[in-house]
Parts: C-alpha cells; sequence; structure tokens
C-alpha cells in the first residue's frame, strides 16, 4: 500500500512539472496577422534616411524579325530602278572595240622582201637576210649602234630572178648596224711532246661582232637572170 501511495504521489507531481503547452499558433489567419504586423514594424522602424527605390528603366521593344524583313522588301520596292541608258550607249563603243581587235587578230602580218644576197666580210661568204642578224669577224672601228654598208655582194636573188656578180654585183649593197661587240666560245690548244716533258694548254677566244641586216639595194641595174618558170 505504501509503495501505490509513493507511485502515485511521483506520478502527479511528474505531471505538474511536465505539462505541454497549447501551440503559439492555432490557425493560418492568425499566422497572417502575425506576418502583416511584422512588416509594419520593420517598416517603422527603418531609417528616415533610407533612399526611395528608383523606377526600372523602360527599354524599347525591339521588332520581330518578320518585322524586319518586310520594311527591308517594301524599301527594295520603293527604290528607283537604275537607268539603262547609259549601258545602251557603252554598248556600240565596246562592240567597236571587239570588232577591232578581232580585225586585228585575223589579218596576217605584213610579207617580208623576199630577197636575200651573198656578201663576203673578212674572206668569208654569208647569206643575209634583210631583218635577220648574223655573227661575223670583228669589225675594225665599227661600235655598238654604228650603221654599216657592206660593198662585195656576190650574188642576190628574189623570188623571179637572180642577179649573178663577175665578181661582184656592181651598185649593191647592204645596209647593216652593230648590235653587239663579243667573243667567240673558247678554243683549247694543247701541245705535247712525248719523252720531254713538254705540256702546254692554251686558250683563245675570237672577238667577233653581230650585225642586224636592215636593206639591200642598188642591185636593181644589174643585168639579171630570169628563172625558168
Amino acid at each position: 500500500m505504501a509503495s501505490s501511495a509513493t507511485l502515485s504521489l511521483l506520478c502527479s507531481s511528474f505531471a505538474s512539472h511536465c505539462k505541454i503547452s497549447p501551440p503559439a499558433i492555432t490557425s493560418l489567419s492568425q499566422f497572417n496577422s502575425n506576418l502583416t504586423f511584422l512588416s509594419l514594424s520593420t517598416s517603422s522602424s527603418s531609417s528616415p534616411h533610407k533612399l526611395s527605390s528608383s523606377p526600372r528603366p523602360t527599354f524599347p521593344l525591339l521588332p520581330k524579325s518578320s518585322e524586319i524583313d518586310s520594311a527591308v522588301l517594301e524599301a527594295e520596292l520603293q527604290a528607283p530602278e537604275p537607268d539603262a541608258e547609259p549601258l545602251a550607249s557603252e554598248e556600240p563603243a565596246t562592240s567597236a572595240a571587239l570588232e577591232l581587235a578581232e580585225s586585228a587578230a585575223t589579218e596576217p602580218p605584213p610579207k617580208r622582201e623576199e630577197i636575200f644576197a651573198v656578201v663576203m666580210i673578212g674572206g668569208r661568204q654569208y647569206i643575209v637576210i634583210p631583218g635577220r642578224y648574223i655573227y661575223t669577224q670583228r669589225l675594225k672601228g665599227a661600235k655598238v649602234d654604228d650603221k654599216v654598208v657592206l660593198n662585195k655582194v656576190l650574188l642576190v636573188g628574189t623570188k623571179t630572178t637572180t642577179y649573178i656578180g663577175k665578181p661582184i654585183v656592181t651598185n649593191a649593197a647592204i645596209h647593216a648596224v652593230v648590235e653587239e661587240q663579243g667573243l667567240n666560245d673558247k678554243v683549247v690548244v694543247f701541245k705535247y711532246k712525248k719523252k720531254k716533258n713538254y705540256r702546254r694548254n692554251i686558250g683563245h677566244r675570237q672577238p667577233n661582232s653581230r650585225i642586224r641586216i636592215t636593206a639591200i639595194t642598188g642591185y636593181q641595174d644589174y643585168p639579171a637572170v630570169t628563172l625558168e618558170s
């Protein structure tokens, strides 16, 4: 009996000390009222020097891509068309230039005079044709761009007639211009004697002149030999 009395006493004292308090917020309306109260209290307790919030900047709305395309198309349609008159005026000039170029390309080059001659220079005979050049022995006293006249003409030939000299064609002359004074290729001269220890290696370059034939004249008065057709 004593133990049961003590147990009940302990339970009653424990219940008095460990009493659970009711919840502070009983409903959602009470929670909302507490929030409004807190917001009002914080706004009233804020500093009076607080800057007012500035309005947000407004940006212009960009047009849509379809609107841009339509504007570009309208501008292209409204743009004035270029005049076609300058092109029409340029066409005759270009056609004339093309015709001139084609005619110049189709025209054959002027034919050279079909003539040749045989001339003697320094003991050697050369066949010469107007417009071509030859290499001869060095012409004494001649300089570059000097004009020379060769009188030892042995023969003159054309397409239909031939003028044969006896020994030269009188009054015939060959006109030429000196273009270059140079040297021939080296010639090696090697001398050797057996059992004598004799060897000699010598090189030589003969001086020459390059002349260009310009004309053959003065042969018309000489008696010609007509070739039988």
